[in-house]
């Protein structure tokens, strides 16, 4: 998450230090560039953002999916998870506590396939 944001950080100070060091352009011209790569890199840290944000949110219609806690969600919520039914959501709890989300695959609660599904919408809260 980190990683993008210093690299378009970079990016603008070289850019900054580009222009700088660019005797050829008038100040006008440099203003203009300045301006412009500013606003380029404010809608590429906008877009950066925005990705992380979708990342850790699963947009379903106009609500956000929230993240399911796998050693602490209840039956109910565990059944709420795509593919999950009642019987998935009591051999989840009857083999807690998980320190690794794939556990709930290796203890046999989930197979790989049902795993896939639910992967990115599950946590593991200590």
């Amino acid at each position: 998450m980190r990683a993008p944001i210093l690299s378009l950080l970079l990016s603008a100070a070289a850019l900054f230090a580009t222009v700088a060091c660019n005797n050829d352009q008038s100040p006008q011209q440099i203003r203009e560039k300045t301006a412009e790569e500013t606003a380029a890199l404010k809608r590429d840290t906008t877009a950066v953002v925005e990705g992380v944000k979708d990342g850790l949110t699963e947009k379903s219609g106009t609500s956000a999916v929230k993240l399911v806690d796998i050693n602490k969600a209840s039956k109910e919520e565990l059944t709420k998870l795509p593919g999950i039914d009642g019987r998935r959501a009591d051999k989840i709890i009857a083999e807690r506590l998980y320190s690794d989300k794939y556990q709930i695959v290796t203890r046999g609660a989930l197979s790989d396939k049902e795993y896939e599904k639910i992967q990115d919408q599950i946590v593991i809260g200590h």
